[in-house]
């Protein structure tokens, strides 16, 4: 029995040594539910893996956690691939994970729910944010491999369909790690340089890791940010990226995108031939009006015989002249009757009239005495009569009772 005292850095390395020589600890998986999930700055991922009855530290570099597709998260359950060994420091062992997959479900189809929720709850989704599609664009950016089929198949539709507008393809790769930073390049440079009225982007058919790249954040922010309206047109019609949600048209294939684009120039000559049938019947109503108007306009007395419409005219003018006349005439003679009896009334009240019966007005200082208060012996007065008016002295005021005259 051997009697070596250990330091305590010195069993850790011990015990270190002899897990990381045991070659099925170098290479392990390991299911379990993530807990305690912490990402650093530094850019390392610290959780631990458990079950119901047990459960494993687990750290993962920075180096290696840059190749997740998805987002690691508490209670979520994932299949990890690593090592076993132990940290000296702490003397505990833990798990050096490289890998990981969610258990059950692929890796992709976890990252894209997960960015599909986030873009949702940010409001990339928003139909308020959709541009309208031009109904007539002169210039159209098709943003795809120049190498696929994709490609030919947009060109021939929209030749096709709308030949009036300029196809401008923007060659850039669809698949692989430099796709989507292509793809968001091109998309910037239409932006900038005004390239085209709307664009096309997307590929052919494939499977979810070909057709990654549209499922990228970055790719899905620059649609969005895009001022010229974008169409998705990613694979077949079952596929669904993430740019289809973000773009403001999704097209099930490349050659469906194209179809709403343009119009079709067949559908547009039927119309345009549909619109000139429309403007002859129209114009040829006008006509038909205004040539019955005239003939009815030519066709009245006036234009028949002009002389008759002046007569007609005259006899009116008589017939005014007429009324008008007895009008002023019965003014007069109205007014003629109420003037007589004013100046009748007049007359009757006149104080003239009084002073031809033999009575007299008496005045002071020309105004008229109506009481003996009015005057002062001393006073000289004076006394109107119809013909004749007498100056005199006030010598005596004797004051008596009102009479009428």
């Amino acid at each position: 029995m051997s009697n070596k005292v250990f330091t305590v850095s010195e069993l850790n390395n011990y015990i270190k040594n002899i897990i990381d020589e045991d070659v099925l600890l170098s290479s392990v998986y390991v299911s379990g539910e993530i807990s305690n999930y912490k990402r650093y700055p530094s850019g390392h991922h610290y959780f631990t893996l458990k079950d119901q009855d047990g459960a494993v530290r687990c750290v993962m570099f920075k180096r290696d956690a840059a190749s997740l597709r998805f987002r690691p998260d508490n209670g979520m359950k994932v299949i990890a691939f690593g090592r076993i060994s132990v940290f000296p420091r702490d003397g505990a062992y833990q798990l050096y994970v490289s890998k990981m997959i969610p258990d059950g479900v692929g890796d992709l189809s976890v990252a894209f729910e997960q960015l599909k929720r986030k873009l949702y709850e940010e409001g990339l989704f928003d139909t308020r944010f959709k541009k309208p599609i031009p109904r007539f664009p002169k210039r159209i950016a098709v943003i795809t491999s120049s190498a696929g089929a994709a490609v030919r198949d947009v060109i021939r539709v929209l030749g096709k369909r709308y030949p009036l507008a300029k196809v401008i393809v923007m060659p850039v790769r669809v698949q692989g790690v430099e796709a989507p930073a292509e793809i968001v390049g091109a998309i910037r440079y239409a932006n900038r340089h005004d390239v085209a009225d709307v664009i096309i982007t997307g590929r052919g058919g494939g499977s979810l890791e070909d057709l990654w790249a549209f499922n990228e954040e970055i790719v899905a922010r620059a649609i969005f940010d895009s001022r010229i309206p974008v169409i998705s047109a990613v694979g077949h019609e079952p596929d669904v990226t993430i740019s289809d949600f973000v773009a403001d048209l999704r097209a099930a294939t490349p050659s469906n995108g194209a179809e709403l684009c343009v119009p079709d120039q067949t559908e547009l000559r039927e119309y345009l031939k549909s619109l000139e049938i429309r403007m002859a019947q129209a114009l040829k109503r006008e006509l038909n009006r205004r040539r019955q108007r005239l003939e009815d306009i030519s066709s009245k007395r006036v234009l028949a015989s002009p002389l008759n419409y002046i007569e007609d005219r005259r006899v009116a003018l008589d017939h005014l002249q007429h009324r008008l006349t007895a009008a002023a005439t019965g003014r007069i003679a109205l007014g003629r009757n109420r003037f007589t009896g004013f100046a009748a009334k007049l007359d009757a009240l006149s104080p003239l009239k009084v002073l031809g019966r033999g009575y007299s007005i008496a005045a002071k200082d020309g105004k008229v005495i109506k009481s003996g208060k009015d005057v002062e012996i001393g006073d000289r007065i004076s006394l109107r009569m119809k013909r004749d008016t007498i100056l005199c002295r006030v010598e005596e005021i004797e004051n008596g009772k009102e009479t009428d005259i």
